[in-house]
């Protein structure tokens, strides 16, 4: 059942919920609360309480990455110097990255390669390991990186599949890559459609064989997709532009119960697949996501069907006209936490209505609303927040892929920001340094460990540290 605009109004009449429709860009600028307000250095707040964060990041005399004190990291995969148990260099390129509990005590986790095209233009690939590829043209993949105290193992996942970005784990242990692209077969050297979400199951090796697509969640753009564990829907994120991207929702067929491999079995068109569309209290329809301009801003959510999930024709975004339903630019990486889903709209520039330099987003599906939790206003110290996780200290940490200098950084629940990380490895030159972006935050099952992948040329990391619970700020 839809929620109509009437019970949305009078919903946010009854809880006070801030309800806004965007202004100019001026008043991104201007607007009380619009603007992620930062903590640099966890200093006394003006009560004398200890501020939120861990204090100001001390340089990394390695030349990799710079830690508040008391913390430490330690390199576990490094792409082209580590080796897989087959003997070929580890793939470049690291992205999605998540963690699950292994046996007698490891952490097993599955890493994205954010490779796209021909194998050729990758010194590095992700390996075409027998019974484990879907397409030997295509480059990209994911790795299952097996982490004790005194050793590391790592072995291919999945080969032959494009673009894989952020993915997300599921409640009964796998993990969904996602093909961020929508390359067809003949297309950049491809020998089959790409554009799909692959399931990976870091525990059992033999159920990765024979890679089969997961038509039934759509071809296009795929960046992240979390798992409601208790209403079963799965929701999806499209980074793409022209135009720009929509948020999905996978809802199962009746009697359909998730589980390991259940995801194959199904039929390419079972289930049904959603974009959203939203709206303000006052019943105006909300054509882009950029137009909230402050924190606090709710948005109800309706569900439009999806006419062509395959895109046979026409790209699934491209299905729709611009006031069927609610696009953003650059819709990244989602984490399921609090009930509901955290999802990341990069930036938004001049092909956007406003423009910002991040949001991060709350979907409740019981209430189905929409509620902006951070926005990073233009020229901020942080910007383009691009994959995220929910700590289990409080709030989120996110890890930035925006211009400059990369970090990663948390938010509270009251959306104020802090450094936890920065990129200190230079790939550019002396004098023109660059410094590639951060991916893959998650942390281990016993939340002792902070793991996050600097993406070129491809390194996992593992930090740890004197974490405590944040302030909600």
């Amino acid at each position: 059942m839809s929620l109509t605009r009437r019970d949305f109004a009078r919903t946010t009449a009854v809880t006070g919920a801030g309800v806004v429709l965007a202004g100019s860009v001026d008043a991104l600028a201007t607007a009380p609360q619009a603007l992620a307000a930062t903590d640099l250095d966890g200093a006394q707040d003006a009560h004398g309480h200890p501020g939120i964060g861990y204090g100001p990041l001390l340089p990394d005399p390695d030349g990799i990455l710079a830690l508040p004190a008391g913390f430490s990291y330690r390199v576990v995969t490094y792409s082209g110097r580590t080796r897989l148990e087959s003997g070929e260099p580890t793939p470049s390129n690291h992205d999605g990255t998540a963690a699950f509990a292994g046996p007698r005590g490891a952490v097993l986790l599955v890493n994205n390669h954010e490779l796209k095209g021909p194998r050729a233009s990758w010194a590095h690939p992700v390996p075409l390991a027998e019974g484990l590829v879907y397409d030997p043209a295509a480059s990209g993949g994911c790795t299952v990186v097996e982490v004790r105290r005194d050793h590391v193992a790592e072995w291919v996942g999945i080969a032959g599949t494009s673009t894989n970005c952020a993915g997300g784990s599921t409640p009964w242990g796998t993990w969904l890559t996602c093909e961020e692209t929508e390359d067809r077969a003949g297309q950049n050297g491809m020998t089959k459609d790409h554009g799909y979400v692959f399931e990976v199951d870091p525990a059992d090796r033999r159920a990765n064989r024979s890679p089969k697509p997961l038509k039934a969640l759509g071809r296009y753009a795929h960046e992240a997709v979390v798992a409601d564990p208790k209403r079963g829907h799965l929701f999806l994120t499209e980074d793409a532009a022209g135009p720009n991207g929509l948020f999905y929702r996978w809802t199962p067929p009746e009697g359909f119960h998730h589980g390991r491999g259940r995801l194959r079995t199904l039929a390419d068109d079972a289930g049904v697949l959603q974009a959203f569309r939203c709206f303000d209290s006052g019943g105006r329809f909300v054509d882009d996501l950029s137009r909230a301009t402050r924190t606090g801003t709710v948005y109800g959510v309706d569900w439009v069907d999806v006419p062509d999930r395959d895109a046979a024709t026409v790209p699934v975004r491209q299905q729709f006209t611009d006031d069927q339903v609610t696009r953003a630019r650059k819709l990244e990486g989602m984490w399921w936490g609090d009930g509901g889903v955290y999802v990341v709209s990069s930036y938004a520039r001049e092909e956007s209505p406003v423009q910002h330099d991040g949001q991060v987003w709350f979907y409740d599906p019981r209430r189905r609303t929409l509620t902006l939790k951070v926005l990073l206003g233009t020229g901020g110290t942080f910007d383009g927040p691009d994959n995220i996780t929910v700590s289990p200290y409080g709030g989120l940490v996110i890890a930035e892929d925006g211009e400059g200098v990369q970090h990663l950084f948390g938010a509270t629940d009251g959306g104020r920001t802090y450094p936890i990380a920065r990129n200190e490895l230079n790939i550019g030159t002396e004098s023109a340094p660059e410094y590639s972006e951060f991916t893959g935050v998650t942390f281990s099952p016993d939340g002792h460990t902070l793991f996050a992948n600097i993406q070129e040329p491809g390194i996992m990391l593992a930090i740890t540290g004197p974490w405590k619970r944040q302030r909600r700020g």
